[in-house]
């Protein structure tokens, strides 16, 4: 019986070892668009072909910069665990191109039909016409490329454990630069598909949407990147878009010069912490429950954070330590998002704010996107209003503050016997009333009546303070109205 065992032991081990030496590296050294050796659609079909783990492509620089592959035709998605590296990054830092302009046709954003053929551009259900395709895969790399002109520049669909890192994703004018899905192909999700993803240290360039998680996409990490927008970006959409989309961490991001630097769509406890957004015409727009927005620079867009009204009325926000200031700038930019309503109130924290979801937005919806009336949402501006959504965060009231003797005192009006956290923050100029500097944070409970008073803490060196209110749920109010320091 031993003797048995140790033979079936010994098979195993020599059977991983003949598939461990079974994968192999494919180096590309030749740009034309062929089935012939050396090229890259040649060696995406080897190592499809190759179901052993790490396989690797290798793309040489070859001849002057810049280093351009153009391929005529869709390449192959790829089947199996591999390396794709530009090998010119670590040496120098230049990327290898693959473009996909040589059978993108059209005009812009209309050169990427949606699902619905009679759709295009940003905005809509889309799979089409992308450049590099990761689908029902796991474990494959891409690093030193830059993924450009197609109509989405990297689809991971259904697919896990993928690393997209140092290379940068431009002019892709459809879909979004990577969109990260678990469509099933008929516009559903599909949960446990696409998870684990890794999308670090890349830089968006002119995509229509940078990234998207959509559709099921959960507990992937979006991190270290720089999402950038130029005045040749046909539809500047979003940096990223997070439609149904749960439990993903996005850190250490910046956001420049889109309609909205981050939108998230009826999306679940995701965590967005440590990012720089700025320049756009809102930093953030929101909707979803449980979502933590930490820690955050928002500053110089129209509407730095704005959490929009929906059906869920029990839906909650938490914001919490992010530095905001220098919002209220003239920037109307709506592709899809951003804020254009004339009069609209802008500013730091803004609830209510109308999106593509609401009858009062002002803006493109999706190129040939038409929502019948009937299907628009509205947003209640009176209690005793029916058929609209109430106020975001359940309506939570900002605290009220004043000064005695030199000591902030904040007055709070919420529910009864309830715990609430305040948070202080403290601006620089006179007059302004945002949230530049963090100052602390402290708790209170209120009485039988919803009411409660906090003594906080004498506040010098700064020319005003405001405040949050965060209920025991998690959601946050708009910041109270400003208390200037004498």
């Amino acid at each position: 019986m031993k003797s048995s065992i140790l033979k079936m032991t010994t098979l195993s081990i020599g059977l991983a070892l003949v598939n461990f030496a079974h994968a192999q590296t494919y180096i590309v050294d030749r740009y034309q668009d062929d089935h012939n050796k050396g090229s890259l659609r040649w060696a995406i079909e080897q190592s499809n072909a190759n179901k052993a783990q790490e396989n690797e492509i290798l793309i040489q620089a070859v001849g002057k910069a810049p280093y351009i592959i153009k391929v005529d035709q869709p390449l192959p998605p790829i089947k199996s665990a591999l390396k794709m590296v530009g090998t010119q990054w670590e040496k120098t830092g230049e990327f290898i191109v693959i473009d996909g302009s040589n059978y993108i046709k059209g005009e812009g954003a209309k050169a990427c039909p949606g699902a619905n053929p009679e759709q295009y551009g940003t905005n809509v259900r889309t799979t089409t016409l992308p450049g590099l395709v990761l689908q029902d895969v796991h474990g494959v790399t891409l690093k030193g490329l830059d993924i450009h002109r197609f109509c989405i520049g990297v689809l991971i669909n259904r697919s896990s454990n993928n690393l997209i890192q140092h290379n940068r994703i431009s002019n892709n004018y459809g879909g979004s630069g990577v969109m990260l899905t678990g469509d099933d192909g008929q516009g559903n999700s599909t949960s446990t598909t696409t998870i684990n993803n890794k999308v670090i240290d890349n830089l968006f360039v002119d995509n229509g949407d940078g990234l998207e998680l959509t559709r099921g996409a959960a507990f992937n990490l979006v991190a270290n990147n720089t999402f950038t927008s130029t005045p040749t970006n046909p539809e500047p959409s979003q940096g990223i878009e997070i439609l149904w989309g749960n439990d993903n961490v996005v850190v250490g991001n910046k956001f420049e010069n889109y309609s909205d630097g981050l939108q998230i769509n009826w999306g679940k406890r995701n965590y967005v912490a440590y990012n720089e957004l700025t320049n756009n015409s809102i930093g953030l727009s929101i909707t979803g429950d449980a979502n933590i927005f930490d820690s955050n620079r928002v500053h110089g867009n129209r509407v730095g954070i704005a959490i929009r009204s929906e059906k869920d009325a029990n839906a909650r926000t938490t914001l919490s330590k992010n530095l905001i200031w220098n919002n209220g700038q003239e920037i109307k930019r709506c592709e899809a998002g951003g804020s254009c309503v004339e009069n609209q109130k802008t500013g730091a924290i803004v609830f209510g704010v109308p999106a593509l979801e609401h009858a009062d937005f002002v803006g493109s919806r999706g190129g040939g996107v038409v929502i019948e009336e009937k299907n628009l949402q509205k947003t209640c501006t009176d209690p005793k209003q029916q058929n609209c959504n109430a106020l975001p965060n359940q309506s939570i009231q900002s605290p009220k503050l004043s000064l005695n003797k030199g000591v902030v005192i904040a007055q709070i009006h919420g529910q009864p016997n309830q715990r609430y956290q305040l948070e202080f923050f403290a601006n620089s100029k006179v007059n302004a009333q945002e949230a530049e500097r963090y100052l602390g944070s402290a708790t209170v409970n209120t009485n039988q009546q919803g009411q409660a008073q906090l003594t906080w803490k004498k506040v010098v060196g700064q020319a005003s303070v405001t405040a949050t209110i965060t209920d025991h749920l998690g959601a946050t109010s708009e910041l109270s109205p400003a208390l200037y320091i004498k």
